[in-house]
């Protein structure tokens, strides 16, 4: 989200939650920025909001899926690189505002339930450095869609709950060239795995604009992809939004909840917003299926892009998943696969596994 983006949405939230609602955020109010960082003048120079027909925001649960209450997230100056946040301590920071319009309604976005998964489709989006089109002699001949490949390392379980919670390493991935993601993320699913939620954190150029892992929340409805970050998608807090970069090499919690009518997204110590229940006309109300997995989109069924951290999934410092849990729920034992070569998944317990590897290159 761009800054200026966000200062209005700010400004916006506290008056819907103050005026609308009647009542204040449990969140704190101010984030903590890099020492020495100015003080953002957004909220004093933005004209007072007007008033607004929309729906008033929900409440989200007193406590956060893991059962902590909820506090502003320490985040760092706008424009801080992943690697700049993990030096300085800090968790997430506003990317820089950028004209350039992003491609987060046709980015590409795979899916896989208990027994299947999208394995490639075609797709309208390149990456920002797509490969050289092959010459020809007939500049009148069809372009042809690029396909997208996707492989997972995956963790999944039957699970009926009012959702589902993990911790995730927080990795940067060289992601090549060709190439359109790299992603960690926690989705919550309908039995038939058609209705999902999801909440992770992506490198992905097309949709941020850089190799910095970002968070990101995605939904489908009847197996139909929305888009990232925004579609249908209500902010919350005032501190932690979607597309945020997140400092590499962090270990955070992830968390989906239902409550109050929608899905709740968490992020470390903060619930982020929503998914409002009537996109799906108020009938996913609990989780059927729960999956935990690595993600690479590729130009290639062998990519040379980096899942996870890099590293193998039998080194001990790969990129893990660990102590996934349900929210009312059944106990938690994981069907840990992979689907394909390429990458590799290792069993730990049966609720945390380690997971990725370098490609083919």
């Amino acid at each position: 989200m761009l800054k200026s983006r966000r200062g209005l949405l700010a400004a916006g939230l506290t008056a819907a939650v103050i005026g609308t609602i009647g009542v204040v955020s449990t969140l704190n109010a101010g984030a903590e920025q890099i020492p020495g960082a100015p003080e953002s003048a957004a909220a004093a120079s933005e004209p007072a909001p007007q008033a607004t027909t929309e729906e008033p925001l929900l409440t989200p649960p007193a406590k956060l899926p893991w059962g902590a209450r909820p506090h502003s997230i320490r985040t760092g100056q706008d424009g801080a690189s992943s690697k700049s946040l993990k030096t300085a301590g800090l968790i997430a920071a506003a990317p820089d505002e950028e004209s350039e319009e992003r491609a987060e309604d046709r980015a590409p976005k795979g899916r896989t339930s208990r027994t299947t998964f999208v394995k490639s489709e075609k797709t309208t989006v390149l990456p920002p450095e797509p490969p050289e089109p092959p010459p020809t002699s007939d500049a009148s001949a069809p372009t042809t869609k690029p396909t997208v490949n996707y492989l997972y390392s995956v963790g999944s379980q039957a699970a009926v709950s009012d959702g589902a919670y993990a911790s995730l390493t927080i990795s940067k991935p060289t992601l090549a060239k060709t190439d359109y993601h790299s992603l960690a993320e926690l989705a919550v699913q309908s039995a038939d795995g058609s209705q999902i939620v999801e909440v992770g954190w992506t490198v992905d150029r097309t949709v941020n604009g850089d190799d910095d892992p970002h968070l990101f929340v995605f939904h489908w409805v009847d197996r139909k992809p929305t888009c990232y970050n925004t579609c249908g998608f209500v902010q919350y807090s005032k501190n932690i939004f979607p597309g945020d970069v997140l400092a590499q090499d962090k270990y955070a919690r992830f968390g989906i909840q239902f409550f109050n009518d929608a899905w709740w997204i968490a992020f470390d110590s903060e619930w982020v917003g929503y998914f409002p229940g009537k996109l799906w006309g108020d009938e996913f109300t609990k989780t059927g299926l729960v999956q935990v997995f690595g993600e690479v989109a590729a130009a290639t069924p062998k990519p040379c892009t980096e899942m996870g951290n890099g590293r193998s999934a039998e080194d001990s410092t790969s990129a893990r998943v660990g102590s996934v849990s349900y929210l009312n729920g059944p106990a938690v034992a994981m069907n840990i696969r992979a689907t394909s070569e390429v990458y590799a998944v290792s069993k730990l317990t049966s609720r945390t596994f380690r997971y990725g590897g370098p490609g083919v290159c």
